[in-house]
């Protein structure tokens, strides 16, 4: 009885009955078959990378705003923010509706039923075109949030123009 068997060399070889296998004089090199990892193993990491990539897919608000060599962050006043970045080129003034707290050692305790009345500025900074605009939001006088925007533009010169006369 003859069986025939692919070894992991590569060679075909062929069983004589209760004999060792020996080579044939004509066998051809195969392919060697590779033993295949299974689908559980990968699926194991799995969990890992998909918490990676919602990490980086999350929004980024910007903590903080450079002005020249200064830097503004979150629980900055608008006095400060004007002295460290000049004047803004948009000022926007609202004001919301929210319950009164206070703050308890770094926790926040509301009281009332009632609303009060907080004034909310939002300034807007154009660096110019070759850099990213700011929106920074204050709430009741202090910086609460500093948002990115696109590039800035040339400001038109809002000096009066001298007429030019020709003669």
């Amino acid at each position: 009885m003859r069986h025939r068997h692919i070894q992991r060399s590569g060679l075909t070889t062929e069983h004589v009955g209760g004999s060792t296998p020996r080579r044939k004089k004509n066998a051809r090199r195969s392919l060697r078959i590779q033993k295949s990892k299974p689908i559980v193993s990968s699926m194991r990491f799995l969990p890992i990378a998909l918490a990676f990539a919602l990490s980086l897919a999350a929004p980024a608000h910007a903590d903080a705003m450079r002005c020249g060599s200064r830097l503004v962050s979150d629980g900055a006043t608008r006095t400060m923010v004007r002295e460290l970045c000049g004047e803004p080129s948009d000022i926007v003034t609202r004001t919301i509706l929210r319950r009164p707290y206070y703050n308890l050692h770094g926790r926040i305790v509301y009281y009332g039923d009632g609303l009060i009345e907080v004034p909310v500025e939002i300034w807007t900074y154009n660096f110019g075109p070759y850099k990213l605009m700011r929106r920074v939001r204050f709430v009741d006088g202090v910086v609460e949030e500093i948002e990115t925007l696109g590039y800035g533009y040339h400001e038109k010169n809002t000096a009066p123009e001298r007429k030019r006369t020709y003669e």
